[in-house]
């Protein structure tokens, strides 16, 4: 028998069904930890009975496992902002630096790319701007998966990089400055009038990777909304259509994230503080020579490894700052 109504409503069967999904997981991951720990007892048992030592790096794996997943859903805890779950628009803006801090806005994109494809989620590239000699200039990124929002928020903010420069023949360090801006994908339709009058909008030719139509026809979209002078940019469609549609999408959820903002009277909440793209504005600072250390201003997380960091390891720093935001912006230490 079917229900009447309910599966008719396309908007309503979609959450209902991202619902069950993130219900599933969750009890998932609670039955992984369960798993990992009934697992760890049985080898302790049975290297206890069989007196066999080397049975203890199973027992340490297990351990580390069910660590590491017991982190993760902490950190899914305290996720209870109205847009944590959902997708990331992740945009990449190369500062002061010039081709040094394009080099270093590529490896900010590869560094985000990869935490992506740690979790699972998929990256769609809206808009791509080559740098004049290396790098990337300007990037726009579509991170898609439950929480990728909630867990990417923690990024927006100015990132500063020191090491020894492979652009200066001298070999001296050289500090270079990108920005991160973050917003919430948000899928439902956003009930905000916009007057075409507002707006400018700038058609041109797509660049980066794409399929045939990149670089022959103007299909990219830019779009200026006048008052504001917020801008959006998109070019991963496959038309001029398309691109307009989603440019769209993108602006009237930052107009309505402005809103909130404004009768907030903050702008420390959904997208962040706007800040400089240089000296004394970084979140985070990336010191490559002449020793190795990743320390974020906000929370005064520390990581010695910079390698790993860079190579997509960035949940010890989305954590503290998820337990600092739940603090009132406050550390641990602070508040004892």
């Amino acid at each position: 028998m079917e229900m009447p109504g309910f599966w008719d409503d396309p908007d309503k069967s979609q959450a209902m069904m991202a619902e069950l999904k993130k219900l599933k997981e969750s009890m998932d991951g609670y039955e992984k930890l369960s798993t990992y720990i009934r697992d760890a007892e049985e080898f302790i048992e049975l290297a206890e009975e069989e007196g066999d030592a080397s049975m203890t790096t199973e027992v340490e794996d297990l351990l580390d496992r069910y660590d590491a997943l017991y982190d993760e859903i902490l950190m899914a805890t305290l996720l209870s902002g109205p847009y944590d779950k959902d997708n990331a628009i992740l945009s990449l803006h190369a500062g002061a630096g010039g081709t040094e801090s394009c080099d270093w806005a590529s490896m900010l994109l590869r560094m985000y790319t990869r935490w992506a494809e740690r979790h699972g989620y998929t990256v769609e590239t809206l808009d791509y701007l080559d740098g004049d000699e290396a790098g990337v200039k300007s990037v726009t990124i579509q991170i898609n998966g439950t929480n990728a929002y909630g867990y990417l928020k923690s990024e927006h903010g100015v990132h500063r990089l020191v090491r020894i420069s492979p652009f200066n023949a001298a070999g001296k360090r050289q500090t270079s400055f990108v920005s991160c801006e973050v917003m919430p994908d948000i899928e439902d339709n956003i009930d905000i009038v916009i007057d075409e009058k507002d707006l400018r909008i700038d058609t041109y030719r797509s660049s980066g990777a794409g399929g045939q139509h990149i670089n022959k026809t103007s299909s990219a979209i830019r779009i200026t909304h006048l008052p504001t002078n917020i801008v959006v940019q998109c070019q991963n469609e496959r038309s001029q259509h398309q691109n307009k549609d989603k440019a769209m999408q993108m602006l009237k959820a930052k107009l309505y994230l402005l809103e909130q903002e404004k009768q907030a009277e903050t702008r420390d909440g959904i997208r962040g503080e706007k800040v400089d793209n240089g000296w004394g504005s970084q979140i985070r600072s990336y010191v490559l020579q002449p020793y190795t250390m990743v320390k974020d201003t906000r929370t005064a997380k520390e990581v010695a490894n910079s390698a790993s960091v860079l190579d997509g390891n960035i949940d010890p720093f989305i954590s503290e700052y998820l337990k600092w935001l739940s603090n009132g912006g406050k550390s641990a230490d602070a508040e004892a």
